[in-house]
């Protein structure tokens, strides 16, 4: 991990590997779990993830409320890193969060790969696009997230105080961000139309938290979007399925 002064913001990121930038904003948990993925990654090009304002080790900035802000943060971490022609890789609120920057700018955003993302709703009001997590007892939220449960959820019994501290600030950060509205933005659906980049949709075909057939509704909504799900996975395919997903972004990243 590696330290990353942004305007002023000091941000801790994993920065390995050579090659064409690959920038990857994770999701509201599990980071820990997808670094090897993020190894695997890094064979192929030079990777880069921030961990957002709130999480791991970035303090979380005065003012700091919304996903917009975290896009704009992005946005600066970009300049800040005088990044060129990225492979922008968001997943679950890290795809909300590249869904909203690629709406404010795609300069130096090539591609767009979105994994199981949250952010948008495509169900009517009373409809359930996201399961309510926060309603649910551990165990029914990893039923939910994960295909093989007893394989890649952390056993929270072996955590040490420190990393069990960073999961409960990490939680703190997701519910400030994801909160109200639960787990979308009710205006960005219509902005879609401005992300004029390739993007891919990934989704895993045994995610129970995202209602089944988002992935391919965000796709058709993009102008030049395409979906893949990946088999044997839940919401989280790049951990449960790491070699795949890997192939299945850098072969979309030489199109």
């Amino acid at each position: 991990m590696e330290r990353i002064d942004i305007k002023g913001r000091s941000v801790e990121a994993y920065v390995a590997g050579s090659g064409p930038a690959l920038l990857f904003l994770h999701p509201e948990d599990y980071f820990t779990q997808h670094l090897p993925w993020l190894e695997q990654l890094s064979k192929q090009f030079r990777v880069i993830a921030p961990r957002h304002p709130g999480f791991g080790q970035t303090p979380l900035p005065d003012g700091f409320r919304s996903i917009d802000d975290l896009a704009y943060h992005t946005l600066d971490l970009i300049a800040a890193l005088n990044l060129r022609d990225v492979t922008l890789v968001g997943a679950s609120m890290g795809g909300w969060i590249a869904l909203e920057t690629c709406v404010r700018s795609t300069q130096n955003i090539a591609r767009l790969a979105l994994l199981a993302p949250v952010g948008v709703k495509f169900g009517g009001r009373e409809d359930r696009d996201f399961a309510d997590l926060y309603a649910l007892p551990v165990q029914d939220a990893i039923r939910l997230l994960f295909h093989d449960r007893d394989k890649y959820p952390p056993d929270y019994t072996e955590l040490s105080d420190d990393a069990a501290l960073e999961i409960a600030r990490d939680r703190q950060s997701a519910g400030l961000f994801l909160w109200k509205p639960y787990m979308h933005s009710p205006a960005l659906r219509k902005w879609l139309h401005r992300i004029q980049v390739p993007a891919l949709v990934i989704a895993g075909a045994r995610d129970g938290f995202v209602v089944h057939g988002h992935a391919a509704k965000l796709a058709e909504a993009l102008p030049d979007g395409r979906a893949l799900t990946i088999a044997n996975a839940g919401h989280f395919p790049q951990i449960e399925q790491a070699a795949e997903t890997a192939a299945a972004i850098a072969a979309f990243a030489q199109r």
